[in-house]
């Protein structure tokens, strides 16, 4: 059985149509719908990302109290900090520790482990961006693709992205 825990009832619905009810519960994020998840949760993968910015805490330290022990923690946002309160960094050597008889695995730039596969897929992400740069010129390629246009971060040597100008200016 799965849950899926998002902010955006949007979001939420789109995944619903995709993949159906068969063994999925898909959850309003809050406070409390998080704290019932953990409690019956085997396995809990945090990805929460926010552009520009440390990611939220969603799971805090007395929340680890309600899980079994032996219970896992996959922290995927820890390279912008982690989502979870009790992470901390570790690495492919080491990767995980113990915390509230939690199993933590919080290991920084997880796709390092298969660097060929990582590799691959993000030549095939990007690939059609570098296309239309080269094709179309920085201008037409950003005023053609709203996705190109909202990733852009710097533009004539100034910061432009509203949230990584928040959290490096100020």
């Amino acid at each position: 059985h799965v849950k899926i825990i998002d902010l955006s009832t949007e979001r939420l619905s789109e995944l619903e149509a995709t993949y159906g009810v068969h063994n999925i519960e898909y959850i309003q994020s809050k406070e409390a719908s998080i704290a019932d998840a953990l409690s019956v949760s085997d396995l809990v993968i945090g990805a929460v990302y926010v552009i520009g910015k440390e990611a939220p805490k969603i799971v805090t330290e007395g929340m680890l109290d309600s899980m079994t022990p032996g219970s896992v923690m996959v922290d995927i946002s820890i390279d912008q900090g982690g989502c979870f309160e009790t992470s901390r960094p570790t690495n492919h050597d080491e990767p995980t520790f113990v915390q509230n008889g939690v199993v933590h695995y919080c290991v920084t730039n997880m796709p390092g482990a298969v660097p060929l596969t990582a590799t691959h897929a993000l030549n095939k992400a990007t690939l059609p961006f570098v296309l239309d740069l080269a094709n179309k010129g920085i201008n037409q390629a950003l005023k053609d693709d709203e996705h190109l246009f909202n990733g852009l971060n710097i533009q004539g040597g100034k910061v432009v992205h509203p949230a990584v100008k928040e959290a490096l200016l100020g």
